[in-house]
């Protein structure tokens, strides 16, 4: 008699938290909101890939300079970094691009900017692509760029016919 309590207790232990795992969530009332912070204009050379690492295909894309604008922010893309990506057969790629910016009145900021390109399929069956990327920057604390420092930011590539290279539109997150 004791065992089957404990087995009943048991049951009934497990199917409540099987409920409270599917209960709905609501979502929270205070999502956080977007602020555009700068545009990017990286200008890239001959990329070049080594197949069939233990990780994937790898492949480096070179920065080698461009621009970049913002409320308050303005400047270079300083030649010498590269955009390193690690891709798999599902169609997913990640990437870490790792380079340095200078501001118009000669500040330097470095970037480190982390993101996924994914083609694939949707839910439905079509076909989909999904490129975001996570930039982090530092800056000097003491500099009038010291909040780039103190805040996440989430980044749009895009592309352009009319620029040889790609377009980072970057959002700080409030």
């Amino acid at each position: 008699m004791r065992r089957a309590m404990k087995q009943f207790l048991y049951v009934v232990i497990m199917m409540t938290m099987t409920v409270k795992a599917t209960a709905q969530v609501e979502a929270p009332k205070n999502t956080p909101e977007l602020e555009f912070a700068l545009q990017l204009k990286v200008t890239l050379g001959e990329a070049f890939s080594i197949n069939n690492t233990q990780h994937g295909r790898r492949t480096v894309i070179p920065i080698t300079g461009g621009t970049f604008e913002g409320p308050g922010i303005k400047g270079t893309i300083i030649n010498g970094g590269a955009d390193y990506q690690i891709a798999n057969a599902d169609g997913r790629t990640e990437l870490e691009a790792i380079y340095c910016i200078r501001t118009d009145d000669g500040i330097y900021i470095h970037v480190r900017n982390r993101g996924i390109i994914y083609s694939g399929k949707d839910a439905n069956g079509n076909p989909s692509f999904y490129f975001k990327c996570a930039p982090q920057f530092e800056a000097p604390s003491d500099s009038q760029y010291g909040w780039l420092n103190n805040s996440l930011f989430l980044c749009q590539p895009d592309f352009s016919p009319d620029f040889k290279g790609i377009v980072l539109n970057v959002w700080k997150v409030k």
